[in-house]
Protein backbone atom coordinates (compact mmCIF):
# COMPACT_ATOMS: atom_id res chain seq x y z
CA UNK A 1 0.00 0.00 0.00
CA UNK A 2 1.38 3.09 -0.82
CA UNK A 3 1.60 6.59 1.39
CA UNK A 4 -1.39 8.26 -0.08
CA UNK A 5 -3.13 5.32 0.35
CA UNK A 6 -2.19 4.50 3.99
CA UNK A 7 -3.15 8.56 4.70
CA UNK A 8 -6.64 7.85 3.01
CA UNK A 9 -6.78 4.51 4.86
CA UNK A 10 -6.32 6.65 8.09
CA UNK A 11 -8.69 9.51 7.46
CA UNK A 12 -11.16 7.21 6.76
CA UNK A 13 -11.09 4.74 10.11
CA UNK A 14 -11.01 8.60 11.82
CA UNK A 15 -13.73 9.52 9.79
CA UNK A 16 -15.59 6.52 10.10
CA UNK A 17 -14.98 6.15 14.43
CA UNK A 18 -16.10 10.10 14.97
CA UNK A 19 -19.15 9.35 13.41
CA UNK A 20 -19.56 5.95 15.03
CA UNK A 21 -19.21 7.46 18.51
CA UNK A 22 -21.94 10.29 17.74
CA UNK A 23 -24.56 7.93 16.47
CA UNK A 24 -27.97 9.86 15.99
CA UNK A 25 -31.53 8.06 15.53
CA UNK A 26 -33.18 8.64 11.94
CA UNK A 27 -34.35 12.08 11.21
CA UNK A 28 -32.27 13.03 14.01
CA UNK A 29 -28.98 12.75 12.12
CA UNK A 30 -28.08 16.49 12.08
CA UNK A 31 -24.62 16.37 13.76
CA UNK A 32 -23.95 13.53 11.61
CA UNK A 33 -25.09 16.18 8.93
CA UNK A 34 -22.66 18.72 9.78
CA UNK A 35 -19.69 16.69 10.26
CA UNK A 36 -20.37 14.97 7.04
CA UNK A 37 -20.32 18.71 5.15
CA UNK A 38 -17.47 20.05 6.98
CA UNK A 39 -15.40 16.91 5.71
CA UNK A 40 -17.11 17.50 1.90
CA UNK A 41 -16.18 21.01 2.48
CA UNK A 42 -12.54 20.48 3.20
CA UNK A 43 -11.44 18.98 0.19
CA UNK A 44 -13.82 21.44 -1.71
CA UNK A 45 -16.50 19.47 -2.50
CA UNK A 46 -19.61 21.89 -1.63
CA UNK A 47 -22.93 20.57 -0.87
CA UNK A 48 -26.11 21.93 -2.86
CA UNK A 49 -28.76 23.29 -0.76
CA UNK A 50 -31.25 23.53 -3.26
CA UNK A 51 -32.86 20.39 -2.04
CA UNK A 52 -33.81 21.37 1.58
CA UNK A 53 -32.86 18.63 3.63
CA UNK A 54 -33.68 18.79 7.29
CA UNK A 55 -31.03 16.13 7.85
CA UNK A 56 -28.70 14.42 5.09
CA UNK A 57 -26.93 16.08 2.57
CA UNK A 58 -26.22 16.01 -1.06
CA UNK A 59 -23.74 16.74 -3.05
CA UNK A 60 -21.96 16.94 -6.69
CA UNK A 61 -18.31 16.32 -8.28
CA UNK A 62 -17.60 16.79 -12.25
CA UNK A 63 -19.39 18.69 -15.33
CA UNK A 64 -21.21 18.02 -17.91
CA UNK A 65 -22.33 15.06 -18.97
CA UNK A 66 -24.49 11.95 -18.01
CA UNK A 67 -25.49 11.82 -14.05
CA UNK A 68 -24.87 8.78 -11.68
CA UNK A 69 -25.32 8.46 -8.12
CA UNK A 70 -23.99 7.05 -5.36
CA UNK A 71 -25.67 6.52 -1.99
CA UNK A 72 -24.66 6.05 1.75
CA UNK A 73 -27.30 5.99 4.81
CA UNK A 74 -26.36 7.21 8.13
CA UNK A 75 -28.55 6.83 10.65
CA UNK A 76 -28.43 4.52 13.88
CA UNK A 77 -30.29 2.42 15.83
CA UNK A 78 -31.93 2.45 19.28
CA UNK A 79 -29.59 0.03 20.92
CA UNK A 80 -26.93 -0.11 23.54
CA UNK A 81 -23.78 -0.69 22.71
CA UNK A 82 -21.94 -3.26 24.13
CA UNK A 83 -18.60 -3.44 22.21
CA UNK A 84 -16.43 -2.33 24.73
CA UNK A 85 -14.64 -0.77 21.66
CA UNK A 86 -12.53 3.02 22.62
CA UNK A 87 -14.32 4.66 20.26
CA UNK A 88 -17.95 3.19 21.54
CA UNK A 89 -21.08 5.11 21.37
CA UNK A 90 -21.08 8.13 23.28
CA UNK A 91 -24.90 8.67 23.26
CA UNK A 92 -27.01 6.12 25.32
CA UNK A 93 -29.23 3.92 23.83
CA UNK A 94 -27.91 4.90 20.65
CA UNK A 95 -25.25 2.83 18.45
CA UNK A 96 -24.44 1.66 14.93
CA UNK A 97 -25.21 -1.41 15.02
CA UNK A 98 -25.94 -1.65 11.11
CA UNK A 99 -23.02 0.04 10.17
CA UNK A 100 -24.05 2.96 8.44
CA UNK A 101 -20.78 5.06 9.93
CA UNK A 102 -19.03 2.55 8.46
CA UNK A 103 -21.14 3.51 4.51
CA UNK A 104 -21.26 6.90 5.24
CA UNK A 105 -16.94 7.06 5.61
CA UNK A 106 -16.57 4.93 2.69
CA UNK A 107 -18.82 7.50 0.69
CA UNK A 108 -16.77 10.35 2.08
CA UNK A 109 -13.51 8.32 0.83
CA UNK A 110 -15.25 7.75 -2.53
CA UNK A 111 -15.60 11.57 -2.83
CA UNK A 112 -11.96 12.50 -2.17
CA UNK A 113 -10.82 9.88 -4.54
CA UNK A 114 -13.08 11.65 -7.01
CA UNK A 115 -12.57 14.99 -6.93
CA UNK A 116 -8.77 14.27 -6.96
CA UNK A 117 -9.85 13.90 -10.79
CA UNK A 118 -12.88 15.63 -10.84
CA UNK A 119 -11.79 17.66 -14.13
CA UNK A 120 -11.27 14.12 -15.92
CA UNK A 121 -15.01 13.17 -15.41
CA UNK A 122 -17.02 12.52 -18.25
CA UNK A 123 -20.20 13.77 -16.11
CA UNK A 124 -21.49 14.04 -13.01
CA UNK A 125 -21.38 11.86 -9.62
CA UNK A 126 -24.02 12.81 -7.28
CA UNK A 127 -23.21 12.30 -3.67
CA UNK A 128 -26.43 11.00 -1.49
CA UNK A 129 -25.94 10.92 2.26
CA UNK A 130 -29.11 9.67 3.41
CA UNK A 131 -31.15 9.89 6.30
CA UNK A 132 -33.97 7.78 8.01
CA UNK A 133 -32.96 3.81 6.23
CA UNK A 134 -34.11 2.54 9.49
CA UNK A 135 -37.59 4.34 9.09
CA UNK A 136 -37.13 3.04 5.24
CA UNK A 137 -38.85 6.74 4.81
CA UNK A 138 -35.14 8.43 3.82
CA UNK A 139 -34.67 7.22 0.58
CA UNK A 140 -38.57 8.62 -0.83
CA UNK A 141 -38.08 11.84 0.80
CA UNK A 142 -34.21 12.43 -1.08
CA UNK A 143 -36.36 11.08 -4.23
CA UNK A 144 -39.21 13.62 -3.83
CA UNK A 145 -37.03 16.73 -3.50
CA UNK A 146 -35.28 16.23 -6.78
CA UNK A 147 -31.84 13.57 -5.58
CA UNK A 148 -32.06 11.30 -8.86
CA UNK A 149 -32.87 13.74 -10.88
CA UNK A 150 -31.62 13.51 -14.54
CA UNK A 151 -29.43 10.01 -13.26
CA UNK A 152 -28.48 7.49 -15.31
CA UNK A 153 -28.01 4.64 -12.35
CA UNK A 154 -27.72 4.81 -8.67
CA UNK A 155 -24.88 2.80 -6.61
CA UNK A 156 -24.66 1.56 -3.34
CA UNK A 157 -23.62 -0.76 -0.77
CA UNK A 158 -24.55 -2.27 2.43
CA UNK A 159 -21.32 -4.10 4.71
CA UNK A 160 -21.89 -7.83 5.13
CA UNK A 161 -20.67 -9.71 8.31
CA UNK A 162 -20.33 -13.26 6.88
CA UNK A 163 -18.48 -11.92 4.05
CA UNK A 164 -14.47 -11.65 4.31
CA UNK A 165 -12.95 -8.67 3.79
CA UNK A 166 -11.77 -8.54 0.48
CA UNK A 167 -14.72 -9.78 -0.94
CA UNK A 168 -17.66 -7.63 -2.87
CA UNK A 169 -20.82 -9.78 -3.29
CA UNK A 170 -22.74 -8.67 -6.47
CA UNK A 171 -26.00 -10.21 -7.72
CA UNK A 172 -28.19 -9.44 -10.34
CA UNK A 173 -32.06 -9.51 -10.17
CA UNK A 174 -33.23 -9.51 -6.18
CA UNK A 175 -30.54 -9.42 -3.78
CA UNK A 176 -32.45 -7.82 -0.54
CA UNK A 177 -36.39 -8.93 -0.05
CA UNK A 178 -39.77 -6.49 0.37
CA UNK A 179 -40.17 -5.73 3.95
CA UNK A 180 -44.11 -5.15 4.61
CA UNK A 181 -45.26 -4.79 8.25
CA UNK A 182 -48.69 -5.53 9.80
CA UNK A 183 -50.95 -4.91 12.72
CA UNK A 184 -54.45 -6.75 13.30
CA UNK A 185 -56.75 -5.88 15.50
CA UNK A 186 -58.69 -8.60 16.66
CA UNK A 187 -62.07 -7.78 18.71
CA UNK A 188 -64.03 -9.76 21.23
CA UNK A 189 -66.18 -9.55 24.19
CA UNK A 190 -65.01 -8.81 27.49
CA UNK A 191 -66.41 -11.72 30.84
CA UNK A 192 -64.73 -12.81 33.74
CA UNK A 193 -62.25 -15.59 33.31
CA UNK A 194 -64.41 -18.33 35.50
CA UNK A 195 -67.11 -17.70 32.76
CA UNK A 196 -65.84 -17.86 29.34
CA UNK A 197 -68.84 -18.55 27.46
CA UNK A 198 -70.19 -15.30 28.22
CA UNK A 199 -67.66 -13.49 26.45
CA UNK A 200 -65.99 -13.86 23.04
CA UNK A 201 -62.28 -14.49 23.82
CA UNK A 202 -60.14 -12.50 21.56
CA UNK A 203 -56.86 -14.01 22.56
CA UNK A 204 -57.95 -17.50 21.50
CA UNK A 205 -58.71 -16.43 18.51
CA UNK A 206 -56.21 -14.66 17.68
CA UNK A 207 -53.60 -17.73 18.71
CA UNK A 208 -55.56 -19.60 16.18
CA UNK A 209 -54.90 -16.60 13.50
CA UNK A 210 -51.08 -17.14 14.50
CA UNK A 211 -51.33 -20.50 13.98
CA UNK A 212 -53.54 -20.55 10.01
CA UNK A 213 -50.69 -17.88 8.85
CA UNK A 214 -48.05 -20.09 8.54
CA UNK A 215 -49.59 -22.02 5.99
CA UNK A 216 -49.33 -19.37 4.05
CA UNK A 217 -45.36 -20.06 3.23
CA UNK A 218 -46.13 -23.57 2.83
CA UNK A 219 -49.53 -24.16 1.11
CA UNK A 220 -50.04 -20.35 -0.59
CA UNK A 221 -47.22 -20.23 -2.60
CA UNK A 222 -44.90 -22.24 -4.61
CA UNK A 223 -42.05 -24.13 -2.64
CA UNK A 224 -39.19 -22.37 -4.58
CA UNK A 225 -40.54 -18.88 -3.70
CA UNK A 226 -38.63 -17.52 -0.60
CA UNK A 227 -41.53 -15.95 1.69
CA UNK A 228 -41.50 -14.95 5.58
CA UNK A 229 -44.23 -14.35 7.51
CA UNK A 230 -43.59 -13.84 11.53
CA UNK A 231 -45.49 -12.81 14.37
CA UNK A 232 -43.29 -10.76 16.63
CA UNK A 233 -45.71 -8.83 18.93
CA UNK A 234 -48.48 -10.23 20.75
CA UNK A 235 -50.58 -7.64 22.75
CA UNK A 236 -53.91 -8.31 25.16
CA UNK A 237 -55.54 -8.26 28.65
CA UNK A 238 -54.67 -6.41 32.16
CA UNK A 239 -55.50 -8.69 34.39
CA UNK A 240 -55.24 -12.71 35.21
CA UNK A 241 -58.84 -12.93 35.84
CA UNK A 242 -60.67 -11.25 33.00
CA UNK A 243 -61.31 -12.25 29.27
CA UNK A 244 -59.98 -8.98 27.98
CA UNK A 245 -62.48 -7.73 24.86
CA UNK A 246 -58.98 -7.28 22.38
CA UNK A 247 -55.67 -8.87 20.72
CA UNK A 248 -53.24 -6.86 19.13
CA UNK A 249 -50.93 -8.88 16.73
CA UNK A 250 -47.77 -7.03 14.94
CA UNK A 251 -45.10 -8.78 12.69
CA UNK A 252 -43.57 -8.83 9.26
CA UNK A 253 -43.46 -10.17 5.74
CA UNK A 254 -40.84 -10.67 3.38
CA UNK A 255 -40.62 -11.76 -0.17
CA UNK A 256 -38.68 -11.41 -3.25
CA UNK A 257 -40.65 -11.48 -6.05
CA UNK A 258 -43.72 -8.48 -6.72
CA UNK A 259 -46.53 -11.41 -7.55
CA UNK A 260 -45.61 -13.40 -4.56
CA UNK A 261 -45.64 -10.30 -2.36
CA UNK A 262 -49.54 -9.95 -3.72
CA UNK A 263 -50.79 -13.06 -3.62
CA UNK A 264 -49.10 -13.32 0.25
CA UNK A 265 -51.24 -10.16 0.90
CA UNK A 266 -54.13 -11.17 -0.16
CA UNK A 267 -53.82 -14.50 1.28
CA UNK A 268 -52.86 -13.25 5.19
CA UNK A 269 -55.84 -10.84 4.72
CA UNK A 270 -58.12 -13.88 4.14
CA UNK A 271 -56.81 -15.74 7.15
CA UNK A 272 -56.94 -12.87 9.51
CA UNK A 273 -60.25 -12.09 8.85
CA UNK A 274 -62.26 -15.74 8.21
CA UNK A 275 -60.45 -17.40 11.04
CA UNK A 276 -61.62 -14.28 13.44
CA UNK A 277 -64.36 -14.53 12.17
CA UNK A 278 -64.94 -18.47 12.47
CA UNK A 279 -64.48 -17.94 16.06
CA UNK A 280 -66.97 -15.06 16.95
CA UNK A 281 -64.60 -12.10 16.90
CA UNK A 282 -64.09 -9.52 14.47
CA UNK A 283 -60.44 -8.08 13.11
CA UNK A 284 -59.49 -5.76 11.62
CA UNK A 285 -56.06 -5.23 9.51
CA UNK A 286 -53.09 -2.06 9.25
CA UNK A 287 -51.17 -2.35 6.18
CA UNK A 288 -46.97 -0.88 7.15
CA UNK A 289 -45.67 -1.00 3.64
CA UNK A 290 -42.54 -1.36 3.68
CA UNK A 291 -39.89 -1.06 0.87
CA UNK A 292 -39.75 -3.12 -2.11
CA UNK A 293 -37.36 -6.34 -2.81
CA UNK A 294 -33.97 -4.66 -4.30
CA UNK A 295 -33.46 -5.24 -7.44
CA UNK A 296 -30.04 -5.26 -9.36
CA UNK A 297 -29.80 -4.48 -13.01
CA UNK A 298 -27.84 -7.01 -14.80
CA UNK A 299 -25.67 -4.70 -17.11
CA UNK A 300 -24.74 -2.89 -13.95
CA UNK A 301 -23.74 -6.04 -11.97
CA UNK A 302 -21.05 -6.38 -14.87
CA UNK A 303 -19.77 -3.53 -14.28
CA UNK A 304 -20.01 -3.39 -10.82
CA UNK A 305 -17.88 -7.52 -11.30
CA UNK A 306 -14.94 -4.83 -13.15
CA UNK A 307 -15.37 -2.51 -11.04
CA UNK A 308 -14.91 -4.61 -7.88
CA UNK A 309 -11.84 -6.35 -9.58
CA UNK A 310 -9.74 -2.94 -10.50
CA UNK A 311 -10.90 -1.99 -7.01
CA UNK A 312 -8.87 -4.95 -5.79
CA UNK A 313 -11.56 -7.12 -4.59
CA UNK A 314 -13.02 -10.38 -5.36
CA UNK A 315 -16.70 -10.64 -7.37
CA UNK A 316 -18.94 -13.24 -5.69
CA UNK A 317 -22.35 -14.49 -5.94
CA UNK A 318 -23.87 -13.64 -2.63
CA UNK A 319 -27.06 -15.33 -0.89
CA UNK A 320 -30.16 -12.80 -1.00
CA UNK A 321 -31.17 -11.34 2.14
CA UNK A 322 -34.36 -11.11 3.46
CA UNK A 323 -33.63 -7.82 5.23
CA UNK A 324 -35.01 -4.96 3.87
CA UNK A 325 -33.65 -1.80 2.29
CA UNK A 326 -35.27 1.40 1.15
CA UNK A 327 -32.40 1.94 -1.34
CA UNK A 328 -34.93 -0.38 -3.66
CA UNK A 329 -37.02 2.90 -3.75
CA UNK A 330 -34.04 4.33 -5.80
CA UNK A 331 -34.09 1.16 -7.96
CA UNK A 332 -37.95 2.20 -9.02
CA UNK A 333 -36.67 5.44 -10.43
CA UNK A 334 -33.47 4.48 -11.96
CA UNK A 335 -31.91 1.35 -13.24
CA UNK A 336 -29.26 0.56 -9.60
CA UNK A 337 -26.60 -1.94 -7.96
CA UNK A 338 -26.67 -2.60 -4.66
CA UNK A 339 -23.54 -4.53 -3.14
CA UNK A 340 -22.68 -6.39 -0.23
CA UNK A 341 -19.01 -5.61 0.67
CA UNK A 342 -17.23 -8.41 2.81
CA UNK A 343 -16.50 -6.50 6.46
CA UNK A 344 -16.00 -9.78 8.30
CA UNK A 345 -17.74 -8.86 11.39
CA UNK A 346 -18.14 -10.78 14.96
CA UNK A 347 -21.89 -10.41 14.99
CA UNK A 348 -24.99 -9.61 12.77
CA UNK A 349 -26.69 -6.61 11.85
CA UNK A 350 -28.67 -4.94 15.03
CA UNK A 351 -26.91 -6.65 17.72
CA UNK A 352 -25.21 -4.63 20.45
CA UNK A 353 -21.85 -6.13 19.67
CA UNK A 354 -21.92 -5.29 15.91
CA UNK A 355 -18.58 -4.17 14.36
CA UNK A 356 -16.80 -4.12 11.05
CA UNK A 357 -13.18 -4.60 10.16
CA UNK A 358 -12.13 -1.61 9.47
CA UNK A 359 -9.70 -3.21 6.68
CA UNK A 360 -12.71 -2.86 4.16
CA UNK A 361 -12.83 0.65 4.41
CA UNK A 362 -10.48 1.96 1.85
CA UNK A 363 -11.95 -0.81 -1.05
CA UNK A 364 -15.25 0.19 -0.63
CA UNK A 365 -14.21 3.60 -1.09
CA UNK A 366 -12.05 2.60 -4.63
CA UNK A 367 -15.39 0.39 -5.46
CA UNK A 368 -17.72 3.43 -4.76
CA UNK A 369 -15.46 5.49 -7.10
CA UNK A 370 -14.87 2.98 -9.52
CA UNK A 371 -18.24 2.46 -9.72
CA UNK A 372 -18.98 5.74 -10.45
CA UNK A 373 -16.23 6.73 -12.89
CA UNK A 374 -16.51 3.29 -14.73
CA UNK A 375 -20.25 4.20 -15.51
CA UNK A 376 -19.90 7.65 -15.97
CA UNK A 377 -17.65 6.71 -19.22
CA UNK A 378 -19.98 3.90 -20.50
CA UNK A 379 -22.44 6.28 -20.58
CA UNK A 380 -20.65 9.14 -22.57
CA UNK A 381 -19.44 6.21 -24.93
CA UNK A 382 -23.04 5.49 -25.67
CA UNK A 383 -24.03 9.13 -26.19
CA UNK A 384 -20.76 9.21 -28.08
CA UNK A 385 -22.13 6.33 -30.22
CA UNK A 386 -18.83 4.43 -29.38
CA UNK A 387 -20.21 1.70 -27.02
CA UNK A 388 -19.38 0.91 -23.94
CA UNK A 389 -16.12 -0.93 -25.16
CA UNK A 390 -14.61 2.50 -25.18
CA UNK A 391 -15.34 3.40 -21.71
CA UNK A 392 -11.67 3.07 -20.61
CA UNK A 393 -10.04 2.26 -17.31
CA UNK A 394 -10.14 4.69 -14.04
CA UNK A 395 -7.76 4.88 -11.62
CA UNK A 396 -9.16 4.42 -8.39
CA UNK A 397 -7.41 1.34 -7.61
CA UNK A 398 -3.98 2.75 -5.30
CA UNK A 399 -0.91 1.48 -6.39
CA UNK A 400 -0.11 -1.72 -7.44
CA UNK A 401 -3.58 -2.94 -7.23
CA UNK A 402 -4.86 -0.66 -10.15
CA UNK A 403 -2.28 -2.60 -12.01
CA UNK A 404 -3.93 -6.12 -11.36
CA UNK A 405 -5.48 -7.73 -13.77
CA UNK A 406 -9.48 -7.70 -13.53
CA UNK A 407 -9.79 -10.94 -12.71
CA UNK A 408 -7.24 -10.73 -9.66
CA UNK A 409 -8.22 -10.69 -6.57
CA UNK A 410 -7.49 -9.47 -2.82
CA UNK A 411 -5.62 -11.71 -0.73
CA UNK A 412 -7.01 -12.66 2.80
CA UNK A 413 -4.57 -10.56 4.80
CA UNK A 414 -4.62 -7.66 2.62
Amino acid sequence: MSGTDQELEARLVAVRRELHRHPELSREERETTRRLQAWLEEAGIRPLGRYGLRTGLIAEIGGPGPVVALRADIDALPIQEETGLPFASLAPGVMHACGHDFHAAALVGAALLLQRRAGELPGTVRLLFQPAEEKASGARELIAAGALDGARAVFGLHNKPDLPVGAAGIKAGPLMAAADGFVVEVRGRAAHAAVPEAGLDPIAAAAHVVTALQTIASRSVGPLDSVVVSVTKLHSGTSWNIIPDLAVLEGTIRTFDEAVRRRVLERFEAIVVGVASALGTEATLRWVQGPPPVLNDPSLAELGREAAAAAGLEPVEPSPSLAGEDFAFYQREVPGLFVFLGTNGPQEWHHPRFDVDERALLPAARLLAELAERSLRRFAAEADGTGSEECGESKHGGGEAHERDRSASLSPDA
